[in-house]
């Protein structure tokens, strides 16, 4: 299989799926991300008080990182306001986005409109148009809602689901069953990768995947407690929660890294400049090498 003549499907959320993305603009129309809409910090956690909506900075990241970042746009819905007043803080393409989500019948249609006003030929898809946070339950019955509260435990939770649950939008579950290729991360295991999941018909379509399913981890270990779990330990976790594997294989930078379960394809994958950064030339040749594994096996 040739990269460049597959259907991609790219799923997480932060800067991790920005970065995929990004990596793989060259693909157009044939690459589509399913961005997590969970996150309730910073500015995007502002304007989810504000009224309920669902988070846009994980969205605006996406978009952003498939354009120049030299252009217009990109300067324009990357434009963070100073100071300590009520905009300090916000981001310019957040206020927009939450604006046009205000005015327009969904979601969906905000994220179309501003796909053509940046020139976006990538499809960027909310897991799911329905507002939502993240339910962590943890030993001895303690329960701690949104993302903010997940990441700032020193435990893993024995699980998760949102509040309330929500149903994806129709091109998420066709771009998953038509994928020849599904991505899953880089990315904070529990706050950027697993909420999609959470989605019923999401994990559904995942699980009935006609394509090969790969995890890209972290190159540095994240700030969280899932970076004390190995791999295993965490496709086990996702096992547990969602009902099925949804992985094939698994592509990361440090070589003790070692799977009973899964493929394993260990490349070299640090940014030069920024090690903490997945190299774009690097993980393409991962993916790559991905896909000739899966050739040799048939």
């Amino acid at each position: 299989m040739q990269l460049n003549k597959l259907n991609i499907v790219a799923i997480g959320g932060g800067h991790g799926l920005g970065r995929v993305l990004s990596t793989l603009s060259f693909m157009g129309n044939k690459l589509t991300g399913i961005v997590t809409t969970t996150d309730n910090g910073g500015s995007t956690g502002k304007l989810r008080k504000r009224s309920s909506s669902i988070a846009w900075g994980d969205l605006r990241n996406c978009l952003t990182e498939l354009v120049d970042s030299d252009s217009i746009g990109s300067q324009l819905f990357n434009f963070r306001f100073d100071g300590n007043d009520e905009l300090g803080g916000h981001n310019l393409g957040n206020l927009i986005l939450y604006g046009l989500g205000q005015v327009q019948s969904r979601p969906l249609d905000s994220i179309k409109l501003v796909r053509r006003i940046l020139r976006v030929r990538t499809q960027v898809l909310p897991m799911s148009e329905t507002p939502t946070d993240l339910m962590a339950f943890y030993p001895e019955g303690r329960c701690r809602v949104g993302e903010l509260s997940v990441d700032e435990m020193p435990v893993m939770p024995t699980s998760l689901m949102l509040a309330p649950l929500v149903k994806s939008i129709e091109p998420c579950i066709n771009a998953i069953n038509n994928a020849d290729l599904i991505i899953l991360g880089p990315g904070s295991f529990l706050t950027s990768i697993v909420p999609p999941l959470l989605v019923r018909d999401i994990s559904n379509a995942i699980a009935n995947r006609k394509g090969h399913c790969v995890f890209i981890d972290n190159i540095v270990l994240e700030n969280s407690p899932a970076a004390k779990l190995s791999i295993d330990e965490k496709l086990n976790w996702i096992e547990e929660n969602i009902g099925c594997l949804p992985v094939d294989s698994i592509i990361c930078h440090d070589p003790g890294i070692k799977s009973d379960k899964v493929n394993i394809i260990c490349r070299d994958l640090a940014h030069n400049k920024t090690p903490h950064y997945h190299d774009k030339k690097k993980l393409i040749g991962a993916l790559e090498a991905c896909l000739s594994s899966i050739d040799n096996k048939k």
